[in-house]
């Protein structure tokens, strides 16, 4: 998949920019590991608010969460996707949250009807947690439906 950027001040405070990089690597294996992610072989590297990933997800959508899992995180700027999937698929369109914007618009603007925003919503599961908790910054999954 590549090279992906994120908003680097926002999201999740899973890491400490005091702590070693290998220490912050811990934990963000530790935090796609906890949110069930069907990965083998997992690897986390740190270089500066780069976050380099490794291993086999079981899906293509297991590999976007884990994406948007390490850079919706607050202090990483970018993830380096080094990850292969055990099952291969098209990959769903990334979205960056707006201010002001819903998951009802986000819909409405990718499939041209609000009320698929469950769609959305579903596809981003375990990280989000309430259709109405979404903020600037935030990338999320936006389906193939």
């Amino acid at each position: 998949m590549g090279l992906f950027s994120f908003l680097k001040g926002a999201g999740e405070n899973t890491i400490d920019t005091a702590a070693e990089n290998k220490v912050n690597a811990a934990k963000l294996v530790d935090t796609i590991q906890s949110s069930g992610f069907d990965v083998t072989d997992l690897d986390v590297e740190l270089d500066g608010d780069t976050a380099k990933v490794w291993g086999t997800a079981a899906d293509q959508a297991t590999r976007e969460k884990v994406m948007l899992a390490l850079g919706n995180t607050n202090g990483i700027a970018n993830v380096e996707d080094n990850m292969t999937t055990a099952v291969p698929a098209p990959e769903a369109k990334f979205h960056t949250v707006q201010s002001g914007e819903s998951l009802s618009l986000i819909a409405k603007k990718y499939y041209g009807d609000a009320m698929k925003y469950n769609e959305i919503f579903e596809a981003n599961q375990p990280l989000l947690k309430d259709v109405n908790k979404i903020y600037p910054g935030q990338v999320i999954r936006i389906p193939n439906l």
